[in-house]
């Protein structure tokens, strides 16, 4: 090991300082992702004067789990008001900001290798938790401060513009969908005279399959009619021993949104149309449930997931029609008596779908289409800036200076 890399233990000491006071009201916890998070913990008829206080600049982690999730959550608080976690957190701060950036530390705790080394502390522990000493025992190299502030700043670019990609994206996405609930809810999408069709007495019919009235001319279809949805293959029969591979996408890569390392390979020569794209819209159907355009690159298409496409409908309008029944779907495959709930083709065919007029269908396409070219841009985009950042990170560990 390098003579620059120094024991964590040397820089930090713990704080324990309780809320004896209960003057402290948010009780957040940490994710794996190393983020702060609303706890989700029942606290009813808890003694609150227990938990730990975390003020601003200081970190706290969760060394119970690290053998069962193979992370260490721990995370740098950066808010204004001081915040409690649960009395088995440590909290801790650094002794001297002028020897080591915060910043600068959390980088090393956001680090793959780092996660790797923690669970390698925990391997003869039957709790699968990470000891206090050895934790203080793990290390890491110390360059000048001036050396970790520039790296630092660096890093938050990329992270800035990540950050502000997610904004734009989650303002496209409340935009997609107050217009589709304008047009398909409420119909009250512009008529011939640029007013709201409903409210300015726009001929409306009813729909015995919908028990409910809809615009004149709307016909309803299903969602197996509007698009395909096609499953992926079992693919551990596909798999690849060579350097010629696709990663696989799984539930794991769509929830997480990228392939990575951990990912399986398959084998490139698998028929085209089980090879997803950026700008895909995947569904999985057991499992977890969820609906996303896909933006993590090239992959091969497993089982338990549903490629949709439409030779006659926009994506935007496959995509947002099945996300319109996901409660649905989540409750149905909830009520399942197994392990993977799930649903099947058959609910596929009873999700009904409106479907506007031809001339409507075209004004709406005009709206709708730039702001889904516009979300998977930015979520390219934030793709590639994820990889810079994991540069700068991986870059951690041969730092001189």
């Amino acid at each position: 090991m390098k003579s620059n890399y120094k024991r964590i233990g040397d820089f930090i000491q713990e704080i324990n300082v309780r809320n004896t006071k209960l003057d402290i009201k948010n009780l957040l916890g940490i994710n794996i992702d190393k983020f702060f998070m609303p706890s989700v913990a029942n606290i009813v008829g808890t003694d609150m004067t227990a938990y730990k206080i975390v003020k601003n600049g200081q970190f706290a982690c969760n060394r119970m789990h690290v053998g069962r999730d193979k992370r260490l959550p721990v995370a740098l608080y950066n808010g204004e008001d001081d915040i409690m976690v649960s009395p088995a957190y440590n909290v801790f701060e650094i002794i001297d900001k002028e020897v080591i950036d915060p910043e600068y530390l959390m980088m090393w705790f956001l680090r793959s290798e780092f996660d790797r080394s923690a669970w390698f502390y925990t391997d003869a522990d039957v709790r699968g938790g990470l000891n206090w000493k050895d934790f203080c025992n793990m290390k890491l190299p110390v360059p000048s401060i001036a050396k970790q502030k520039e790296i630092v700043k660096e890093y938050n670019v990329v992270v800035d513009r990540i950050n502000t990609n997610n904004q734009l994206i989650r303002k496209l996405e409340e935009t997609a969908q107050a217009i589709y609930k304008q047009w398909f809810v409420d119909f009250e999408f512009p008529n011939e005279n640029g007013k709201s069709y409903r409210s300015d007495g726009g001929e409306m019919e009813f729909d015995k399959q919908l028990d409910k009235e809809i615009p004149k001319g709307w016909k309803v279809d299903a969602l197996s009619g509007v698009a395909d949805y096609l499953n992926g293959l079992a693919m551990q029969n596909y798999a690849s021993t060579t350097q010629e591979y696709i990663p696989v996408i799984k539930i794991r890569e769509l929830s997480q949104g990228y392939t990575d390392e951990k990912s399986d390979r398959a084998k490139s020569s698998i028929q085209g149309k089980y090879i997803i794209n950026n700008g895909d819209v995947i569904f999985s159907w057991s499992g977890t449930l969820k609906v996303e355009i896909w933006t993590g690159g090239i992959g091969g298409l497993n089982q338990h997931l549903f490629k949709v496409t439409s030779e006659k409908y926009e994506r935007w309008f496959c995509f947002l029609w099945t996300k319109y029944h996901l409660k649905e779907f989540i409750r149905i495959a909830e009520g399942k008596a197994v392990s993977m709930g799930h649903i099947k083709r058959e609910h596929l065919d009873e999700a009904k779908v409106l479907v506007p007029l031809s001339s409507q269908m075209e004004m709406i396409n005009i709206i709708m289409i730039p702001i889904f070219e516009n979300i998977t841009n930015y979520k390219i985009e934030s793709a590639k800036l994820l990889k810079i950042s994991d540069l700068f990170l991986s870059k951690l560990a041969t730092m001189e200076g």
